[in-house]
């Protein structure tokens, strides 16, 4: 059966602070593309609607995730001290502020990604999984997650917001993200 492929582009800032020196400490953006392959774990019934499941149906709720709560969205590591300054500045930037355990690198923004898709075809008891998940972080730069995550990236986090099947895309408390 064949697979189902799908794009979508997106604008981030992150900065990373575990390496002082790097030039990645600097606040600094990038264009990304998300590049997501599913597979049905069912065949086509051929001679009527010949698919699984259309094309608006798969993309519709990841695209809405990317749309609204990726793009644009400010990458920081849990522990940045830029984190406390928009709890007391701009609270209400809050929702827009991706947080990791660790610094958001395009390894663990793949790996988040890839989990926040997992959830949401698990919620829709979708036919589908996800058997690759390419970030494109420069066109000379990708991270690639294949068809299954080790242990360990199933377990960095666990349980926060890269596993639900929402928008979310950090664990602050409701009031604070207000």
């Amino acid at each position: 059966m064949p697979d189902i492929r799908f794009t979508r582009r997106f604008s981030m800032a992150h900065r990373l602070i575990t390496d002082a020196a790097s030039k990645c400490a600097v606040p600094h953006g990038h264009n990304e593309f998300v590049h997501v392959t599913l597979r049905a774990d069912r065949d086509i019934v051929f001679g009527g609607a010949n698919y699984v499941a259309s094309f608006e149906q798969l993309k519709g709720r990841w695209h809405g995730f990317i749309d609204k709560a990726v793009d644009h969205a400010f990458q920081l590591n849990r522990a940045d001290p830029l984190v406390d300054w928009f709890a007391a500045h701009e609270p209400q930037r809050l929702p827009r502020l991706m947080l990791f355990d660790g610094d958001p690198t395009s390894e663990a923004l793949a790996i988040a990604l890839r989990r926040k898709l997992d959830a949401f075809l698990t919620a829709e008891a979708s036919a589908f999984r996800c058997v690759e998940l390419v970030l494109e972080e420069t066109p000379t730069n990708a991270v690639i997650v294949g068809p299954e995550l080790t242990e360990a990236e199933r377990a960095w986090s666990r349980d926060s917001w890269m596993d639900r099947a929402d928008n979310s895309v950090n664990d602050l408390p409701a009031g604070d993200a207000a």
